[in-house]
């Protein structure tokens, strides 16, 4: 008696070994972390939006960032943030026994549903956490035209 093989558990073994690697790649994209904990000096930035009656508010987790190394555009419907920060380190301080603390910048670019009044965004930091309040441009009424 010969003891075949079943071809469908190859092709299920094949299956399961692709669904891991799937859910392992979407792990990876979804932490923001292309690069599986590859450092390259740049860390994603967790972000909310929020939709209001009359506005969008952007709150961006900063930490270790001050105002002045945070730059916010708004363009053509879309917020840029950037943020970007190096530590220095004095000269005659050599006795370091380890040293972590080096340059970090992040940045994020989110397109925003509405057009907003770019002359009205605001922007504010405390402890962090950066707050963008745009409010939205008025959408004037589309009006009938005549066809002659």
């Amino acid at each position: 008696m010969s003891s075949r093989r079943n071809p469908f558990e190859d092709l299920e073994r094949l299956f399961e070994r692709m669904s891991r690697q799937f859910d392992e790649a979407s792990r990876m994209w979804e932490t923001g972390d292309p690069f599986g904990g590859l450092s390259l000096g740049f860390e994603p930035m967790a972000v909310d939006l929020v939709e209001h009656d009359d506005e969008f508010v952007a709150t961006v987790d900063l930490p270790g960032f001050d105002k002045e190394d945070v730059t916010v555009h708004v363009v053509d419907r879309s917020l840029r943030i950037e943020a970007e920060r190096e530590e220095a380190v004095e000269e005659d301080a050599r006795d370091y026994i380890r040293q972590e603390r080096e340059h970090k910048s992040t940045g994020r670019s989110i397109h925003l549903p509405n057009a907003v009044d770019e002359e009205r965004v605001t922007a504010r930091m405390k402890n962090g956490v950066l707050t963008v309040t745009l409010p939205k441009l008025e959408v004037e009424e589309s009006h009938r035209i005549e066809i002659e």
